[in-house]
């Protein structure tokens, strides 16, 4: 029996590795599973070696008082995979654990996937030479992606982006509405402040004060919060003052169904930059993408970005589709003047949706979903072995 050794750092990771899982196991049922996730990955029973939340960090100050414990992972890790022997090592996102542990693992001679291309493209290109001495193969989510790796000698595949299998466009806004006793026509926002405390903590504070600038010109606002279970307790606390009715959603099909409501009755997002931005366009409702972190990797961060843009749905149109505020940008009179105009005005709202299906027919794999495409591409990795 084969065994695949799954590496996921943090929660989009965990959800990716479980619909990776799933799809290699209606593929090829002998196939046996080890390695780091979390719960998604726990449904799928594979056990993680050590709780995955540990790796779940981000920027350069939360990572460094860390460092000693990461270390300490990382090694358990290697010695992990060194006793099983796995036939494949598919590391997804986080490369600065993953790409880590793929460079140690290197001499065992076992080939490592790399799910989630890292954004060479974006910034630090010079992690190419790092990634080719690492991966054996690179799953990409964009379909600019693959051109830039093989140019640099590393084999790689468009697999799709796995928001088109989110079910994030199914939801029901009725069926929300009436849970919440909102009204067919109550304008609807939904706020999307991160799925790491360090986000949230840095996010509500700036978002209710726009919120309270936004609130008398949208009378009867509403605001859906879906979050993680991680940041629900922060989360709740720093939205207790916020004007109007805060409706805190935890559940995954309830955040899909909150979209639905908003999406249907003129509703529109406040979104950190992230994913979030894409699970938006796909269920069709109008957004602004924000985001600041700690001031230092902020500085370190724009000596090193090379993309005009910070939200893939514009990266992928090549053009400005939602509006960006950045940093200093990101004050509460700016996002309540955007939001304002995304709830009042038709039309802004129906540009942003035109921008969304030009955008989306991009990100299709050539036939199949996209963890169906990411288990072919693993599958054929095992039986290139010699």
């Amino acid at each position: 029996m084969t065994l695949v050794y799954i590496v996921a750092g943090e929660a989009s990771g965990d959800v990716l590795g479980a619909r990776l899982l799933a799809a290699l196991r209606a593929r090829e049922p002998r196939l046996d599973f080890a390695g780091i996730g979390g719960d998604r990955l726990a449904e799928q029973a594979m056990a993680s070696l050590f709780p995955m939340r540990e790796l779940a960090l981000m920027g350069l100050i939360e990572v460094l008082p860390n460092i000693r414990r990461l270390a300490r992972r990382l090694d358990q890790t290697v010695a992990d995979i060194t006793a099983r022997r796995p036939g494949v090592v598919v590391t997804i996102d986080s490369p600065g654990f993953t790409l880590r542990l793929a460079q140690r693992i290197r001499p065992l001679g076992i080939p490592v996937v790399h799910y989630v291309a890292p954004q060479i493209w974006a910034w630090r290109p010079g992690r190419v030479a790092k990634i080719k001495a690492a991966v054996d193969h690179v799953l990409c989510l964009l379909p600019f992606e693959p051109v830039i790796f093989e140019a640099a000698g590393i084999p790689a595949s468009f697999v799709g982006h796995p928001v088109l299998e989110s079910g994030v466009d199914a939801g029901d806004g009725a069926r929300f509405r009436t849970a919440h006793g909102l009204a067919p026509d109550a304008p609807l926002l939904v706020v999307m402040p991160g799925s790491r405390r360090m986000e949230v903590k840095r996010l509500l504070p700036v978002f209710g004060q726009a919120l309270r600038l936004l609130a008398p010109r949208v009378p009867g606002l509403a605001v859906a919060l879906p979050v993680s279970a991680v940041v629900a307790d922060a989360v709740r606390a720093g939205t207790r003052d916020w004007p109007g009715r805060t409706i805190l959603v935890t559940d995954l099909a309830e955040k899909h169904d909150a979209f639905a409501a908003a999406a249907e009755a003129g509703g529109a997002g406040l979104i950190k930059s992230g994913t979030s931005s894409l699970e938006m366009a796909v269920a069709g409702v109008p957004h602004l993408v924000a985001y600041k972190v700690n001031p230092i990797t902020a500085a370190i961060v724009r000596r090193l970005v090379r993309v005009p843009f910070a939200s893939l749905v514009n990266l992928l149109a090549d053009r400005r589709v939602v509006p960006e505020y950045l940093q200093q940008d990101a004050t509460p009179e700016a996002l309540a003047e955007g939001l304002a105009g995304l709830l009042l005005d038709p039309a802004q709202a129906a540009a942003q949706r035109e921008g969304f299906a030009e955008m989306l027919a991009k990100l299709r794999p050539a036939e199949g979903t996209p963890s169906a495409a990411a288990a072919a591409a693993v599958l054929r990795t095992i039986e290139d072995l010699p």
